[in-house]
């Protein structure tokens, strides 16, 4: 199945995600803030980034836009309680990246994951 990388700074949420994710049948590297999961994506390709947008050292949409920069065929999904901010036009968040809003079920992200990692292949 894909990698994901995800980028999470709340540690209850990010153990959960990397569970929900690994029952799957994913692999997944975690990070607790923005800029370790860029330098990580520097060091090898990932399917899919799965981004907070509100965290330290550097936000998701940061990530997002850099990550897109080093590969333009990297999914991206933000989860976040701050959807608006990621939908403002002048925010450059990537084009075609994925919200989900928290909360969430563990499910509805697993399913939105297979479904742009479908699209992807």
């Amino acid at each position: 199945m894909g990698k994901i990388l995800l980028a999470e700074d709340d540690n209850d949420m990010r153990r959960f995600l990397v569970k929900a994710l690994h029952n799957a049948g994913y692999d997944v590297a975690s990070f607790d803030n923005g800029l370790s999961a860029y330098h990580r994506l520097r060091e090898e390709p990932f399917e899919l980034l799965l981004t907070d947008i509100v965290m330290p050292e550097m936000d998701g949409i940061e990530l997002a836009r850099r990550a897109t920069e080093l590969d333009p065929d990297i999914k991206v999904m933000f989860i976040t309680g701050f959807a608006a901010v990621a939908l403002q036009p002048d925010s450059q968040a990537p084009k075609d990246a994925k919200i989900l809003s928290k909360p969430f079920h563990l499910r509805d992200l697993v399913n939105e994951v297979e479904k742009m990692l479908q699209q992807a292949a």
